[in-house]
């Protein structure tokens, strides 16, 4: 992947916002690109669920800004491993929350290296 923007400038109605990151990737097989945005969170609220809440919240507006400004690129929600299992045990088990679709990176917070990508 190739960073592309750090931040990645989208508009929210009238208002300027950004996404944390841009990449794209070289697809050699088809000749053409992969294109992602990442929105990383770190989930240090007193309270997980709210905080998953607002990230929730601002990852559906971010997905609406995209599918006006760049349709084939795929949004992705970067979260700690800690809070991936909290939220795996407490919110990602319920079948309503597979109709969401996200795109999930999970990170090791002390190795930033260590990537799992979920579709």
């Amino acid at each position: 992947w190739t960073i592309t923007d750090d931040p990645y400038p989208v508009n929210i109605g009238g208002k300027s916002n950004e996404i944390d990151l841009a990449a794209n990737r070289i697809i050699a097989a088809t000749n053409g690109k992969e294109k992602i945005a990442v929105e990383i969170k770190s989930f240090l609220g007193t309270s997980t669920l709210t905080d998953f809440y607002h990230a929730l919240g601002q990852f559906m507006l971010y997905l609406r800004a995209l599918k006006s400004k760049e349709p084939d690129r795929v949004l992705f929600l970067a979260m700690p491993t800690t809070t991936y299992e909290e939220l795996k045990r407490d919110v990602f088990i319920y079948p309503d929350y597979e109709d969401l679709n996200h795109k999930i990176i999970i990170y090791e917070t002390d190795k930033i290296s260590k990537l799992i990508w979920i579709d």
